[in-house]
């Protein structure tokens, strides 16, 4: 039996690109990625509200959060979450998908291919600290894989010069930043809230952006 998920027809989604391929990656994440456990069957009913669209409003806000072209790596990617999406919806991106455990690396690869994201997706094996000199980004994403000031120390090495991260947060995100206050400022870096898609989503989603001093 297929699983419930939260049909996206219930929404106005004028907004938003890519519906079609979205919605095959929504099949894929309740079907294979529900089987492989790369998503919770709780998370099935949720799957457009809480996780597919909650990452499509960062990349679509107007504020240009993640600007034309960038490099993109997402960190502990999982199930693809956000660097799948965002490759969905911004054909202009080239992403890199780093994730450390071997069956998730696979789900992904098969993932990238059944969407049609081989030329702009690639996938890493690979744990974020151990890539610093091999990987450079204008923005370093993240989404559900650790506390910030750990985000910070895995993420910082991989940002260019004026690079950025940009960490998908929950209500909770202004108290993690204010606690990674020292880490932030002993790299030289400064972060700020930022909430995205209240236009768009009933529930909003909350980013943290960090970048260097002089580049926010």
């Amino acid at each position: 039996m297929m699983p419930e998920c939260d049909a996206p027809e219930s929404t106005d989604l004028h907004w938003l690109p890519a519906r079609q391929d979205l919605a095959e990656y929504a099949s894929i994440l309740t079907t294979v990625g529900l089987e492989r456990g790369l998503i919770g069957p709780r998370e099935t009913s949720r799957i457009w509200s809480r996780h597919l669209l909650n990452c499509a409003v960062v990349a679509l806000d107007p504020a240009n959060l993640v600007p034309d072209g960038s490099r993109v790596i997402d960190i502990g990617s999982g199930a693809g979450l956000p660097g799948v999406v965002w490759a969905l919806v911004r054909p202009d991106l080239h992403i890199t998908l780093v994730e450390s455990k071997s069956r998730r690396c696979e789900f992904l690869i098969e993932l990238v291919d059944a969407l049609g994201l081989t030329e702009r997706v690639t996938v890493r094996r690979a744990r974020a600290e151990d890539l610093a000199r091999q990987l450079r980004a204008d923005v370093v994403t993240a989404r559900a894989v650790a506390s910030l000031d750990r985000l910070i120390d895995w993420a910082a090495p991989l940002m260019t010069g004026s690079g950025r991260l940009v960490a998908l947060k929950g209500e909770g995100a202004q108290t993690e930043l204010c606690s990674a206050g020292s880490r932030l400022a002993s790299r030289g870096l400064v972060g700020r809230v930022v909430v995205v898609g209240d236009q768009w989503l009933p529930e909003p989603t909350r980013v943290v952006l960090v970048s260097r001093e002089g580049n926010n």
